[in-house]
């Protein structure tokens, strides 16, 4: 530390030039070879100029074992503060990887408590920079109570602030668990990874051999675990999708996500009503008829390489937040399986938390059949969507642009599990199952008997689809608001929405209700 032989100004400005330099010049070069930032240079980069306010800058540990005595930094391998992202309070850490690995122990966990602390009783997001060795060994149980503590206090601001984590480095044991109850998990390609036992534990007890990158890579838990909701190539354009997603939500629970002016004249789009394929066994691209429907077609995707066969993320329609749950035809038909429905359900809840609107798309033949869905839950897990649904309280509107078909069409946000609108096109199926193999089951006797069983099947799949194969059944129910034109759409909507801003919603008092996980 620095020496104490100087005035009192001279003596505080050399603590902070130490501070500032985190583990030392020789350190920083190495965080720098390995192409990664400090953490004072990523907090520069996420908060707007002159905004960060630095909180413990003069912390060190307090443990005399194992050489630590000899080890101690100011900061404790962790900056902790608060600044302005776009003008919006938000709070940070970001752990230090050029001290003791940015390791965290009691002094470490009690900075980024404190930042966790301000954001809950000011109403403010967290955002966390990860880069850490994981626990420091050397203070023993105490690192183990120092996550705990942050665990305690990630659950007790979930749903009350947005939590956003960045995970620019390793993050591996039970450091991994506290960005896992966060809203949000951002990992950069390539340099960051997360997992419980690295590889080493893994080859040991199950002779696997795998890489840190396969095992907890950015890529692996992008597309295969759906644990990264976003990713990027490097720390530069992750904290500028930071920002992005900032943008769509709220500071808290109590307020809604900030508008953006708009200004619009014809919002009809024409393209709508020629984008559903005559074939009904056709696929196409839902993000097409996203981009039509909201603002410029900005679309800010969310897990894109998880479940492709639903799509879902944040978009702008008359200058308003909205979240966007559509199911994608081009993959698996858009059929709901495990992940798909865990995917959906939990974007649901979070819109639902920080008060976006939802808009749903809906285009699902069912869901998928099969024993591994079955055998690994498709029951419990497709009523994660369905009790999402059920639970929100936003403004709700869904739009069937082709199939709704079975327990699906129930699930997708339809009128009887609380959707406020419901639209159809007039190229929409709302039926318990396609024509084809409704026919099969109803008509099998008849079918089976005929001279020409195949000219039958025909002739009953298409008797079938002029009963059930259209919205104007369900519409004469009232379970379609309105069949309307595609191009019409956008209009319907931001009317919709507007009509709906006021939205309020009773529940019946209890403690919560049971989820089933």
């Amino acid at each position: 530390m620095a020496s104490e032989d100087k005035n009192p100004v001279e003596h505080l400005e050399a603590m902070k030039a130490e501070a500032r330099m985190g583990g030392g010049e020789k350190r920083i070069e190495a965080q720098h070879g390995k192409g990664k930032l400090t953490a004072r240079e990523r907090i520069a980069l996420l908060v707007d100029e002159g905004s960060f306010e630095e909180l413990g800058m003069l912390v060190t540990h307090r443990s005399n074992l194992f050489g630590l005595d000899k080890q101690q930094f100011l900061g404790d391998g962790v900056v902790t503060g608060y600044g302005k992202v776009n003008g919006r309070l938000v709070y940070v850490f970001s752990q230090d990887f050029t001290v003791l690995g940015g390791s965290l122990a009691e002094a470490h966990a009690e900075k980024i408590c404190r930042v966790m602390d301000l954001a809950l009783d000011n109403g403010a997001p967290v955002i966390g920079l990860n880069d850490s060795g994981g626990a420091r060994i050397q203070e023993g149980v105490v690192s183990l109570g120092g996550y705990a503590d942050i665990f305690h206090r990630n659950v007790q601001a979930s749903g009350v602030v947005p939590q956003i984590s960045a995970i620019l480095g390793p993050c591996a044991g039970g450091a991994v668990y506290s960005p896992a109850l966060t809203d949000f998990i951002l990992m950069t390609e390539g340099s960051s990874y997360m997992f419980v036992t690295g590889p080493n534990v893994v080859k040991t007890v199950t002779h696997e051999e795998v890489t840190a990158e396969e095992l907890g890579g950015a890529r692996t838990h992008a597309s295969k675990s759906g644990v990264a909701h976003l990713t990027a190539p490097n720390e530069v354009a992750a904290i500028d999708r930071i920002k992005d997603l900032l943008s769509f939500l709220p500071q808290n629970c109590e307020e809604v996500p900030a508008s953006l002016p708009y200004s619009g004249s014809d919002e009809s789009r024409p393209k709508l009503n020629s984008i559903i394929p005559e074939s009904a066994q056709q696929p196409y691209d839902m993000r097409d008829v996203i981009k039509e429907l909201v603002d410029g077609g900005g679309f800010f995707e969310i897990q894109p390489d998880f479940a492709a066969n639903i799509v879902v993320g944040f978009a702008r329609l008359g200058g308003r937040s909205i979240g966007i749950v559509a199911n994608q035809p081009a993959v698996l038909a858009g059929v709901l399986d495990i992940g798909a429905s865990t995917k959906a359900a939990r974007f649901v809840r979070t819109c639902d938390a920080f008060n976006v609107p939802l808009l749903v798309l809906e285009d699902v033949p069912g869901f998928l059949p099969g024993t591994d869905q079955e055998w690994n839950g498709i029951i419990t897990n497709g009523a994660k969507l369905l009790y999402a649904f059920s639970e929100a309280t936003v403004p709700r509107i869904t739009v069937i642009t082709r199939k709704a078909y079975g327990g699906a069409y129930d699930v997708m946000n339809s009128k009887h599990i609380g959707a406020d609108l419901n639209f159809a096109w007039p190229t929409s199926e709302i039926a318990v199952m396609g024509a084809k193999g409704a026919a099969e089951i109803i008509f099998r006797k008849e079918i089976s008997a005929s001279d020409d069983p195949a000219a039958k099947l025909a002739e009953k799949e298409a008797e079938y689809a002029d009963l059930f194969a259209h919205p104007y059944r369900a519409a004469a129910r009232g379970y379609v608001d309105e069949v309307i034109l595609p191009s019409n759409t956008r209009t319907r909507l931001l009317k919709g929405f507007a009509m709906l801003e006021n939205k309020t919603v009773r529940r019946p008092r209890r403690k919560h209700g049971n989820l089933p996980l």
